[in-house]
């Protein structure tokens, strides 16, 4: 089973009260592939300038990652600079440069046409749309999307989730695409665009699963030292639908147990900026945070709720 991604991989840089850094590595699809890496093989499709280095890409490589698709163009890669405050629920952007990506138009090698699973990162829906259009018959698809898309292209947003199986955004962008302050109501009218599961960012307050009938919270793990935050929307997407490809299922239980794997996922990357901390994961340290998480939430100890 592989997992195909199409996205953004971009320098980075950041500031926030813990620290500084300038031009990391960064981009959706990097985080994505990344943490999907762990959980199945990956097949990349991004745009870079020829003034990126080899040693992510052979890092990638590494990592059973498919760069076919990473082209490289003449010119600057992506750029993004922002910072945070204490609250790092939300990034100021201070400057964006797309350079190469201003002109990315995702072409498939042919060896990804037939892929099965599909992540749309944040990118314009009419290429996610174009990108699916490649794709010869995809058994899952999910993707994501942003504030600038909802309110600039919403026709060409709602077109798009015509075809997916799964949307994972935040809570804001949620109401806004809905219309509804209530998160329940807007995922109900979300769904009714087309997707059938929709995940919910909520930060460092976890994350929220709408599939079906099916509502399930899983919480962040908390965490003493979270220096950087950028990227931790895609990590998390890449652990869970990274598991539900490995898994081949999608039942209730699987769909929770991947959500939580997500927030694992997620909990490691904010720990370090950029995504250092994903380069030194091993399926131990994984396991052994996924044991956490079950002892955060679980109720089985409690005695019974005595009546009066």
């Amino acid at each position: 089973m592989s997992l195909l991604v199409v996205g953004s991989v971009a320098f980075d840089s950041v500031e926030t009260p813990f620290g500084k850094v300038e031009e990391v590595l960064g981009g959706s699809a990097l985080y994505f592939s990344a943490s999907a890496s762990y959980f199945t093989d990956v097949k990349l499709v991004a745009v870079v300038g020829d003034d990126f280095p080899e040693e992510p890409v052979s890092f990638l490589k590494s990592r059973n990652v498919d760069v076919a698709g990473l082209s490289r163009a003449a010119g600057k890669t992506f750029r993004w600079k922002g910072e945070y405050g204490f609250d790092l629920s939300e990034a100021k952007t201070l400057e964006t440069h797309l350079n190469v990506f201003s002109d990315f138009k995702p072409e498939l090698p042919e060896s990804y046409r037939d892929s099965k699973h599909v992540f749309l990162a944040n990118i314009d829906p009419d290429i996610q749309l174009d990108v699916l259009k490649q794709v010869r018959n995809p058994e899952f698809v999910a993707m994501d999307t942003m504030n600038f898309w909802i309110t600039g292209k919403p026709n060409e947003l709602r077109r798009t989730l015509e075809h997916i199986d799964m949307l994972v955004i935040n809570e804001g962008e949620a109401r806004a695409l809905a219309g509804e302050s209530n998160i329940v109501k807007a995922a109900a009218a979300i769904m009714s665009y087309g997707p059938k599961h929709l995940v919910v960012k909520r930060g460092e307050y976890g994350a929220l699963l709408f599939s079906g009938d099916d509502v399930f919270f899983a919480p962040a793990y908390p965490l003493e030292a979270v220096f950087d935050p950028t990227g931790a929307g895609d990590t998390f997407a890449g652990g869970m639908i990274g598991y539900l490809v490995h898994r081949g299922d999608r039942k209730a239980s699987i769909m929770r147990m991947a959500t939580v794997l997500g927030c694992v996922m997620a909990s490691f990357v904010v720990e370090r900026f950029s995504f250092d901390a994903l380069r030194k994961l091993d399926d131990q340290a994984i396991r052994h945070r996924f044991d956490q998480f079950r002892g955060l939430v679980s109720f089985d100890h409690l005695h019974e709720l005595d009546g009066k």
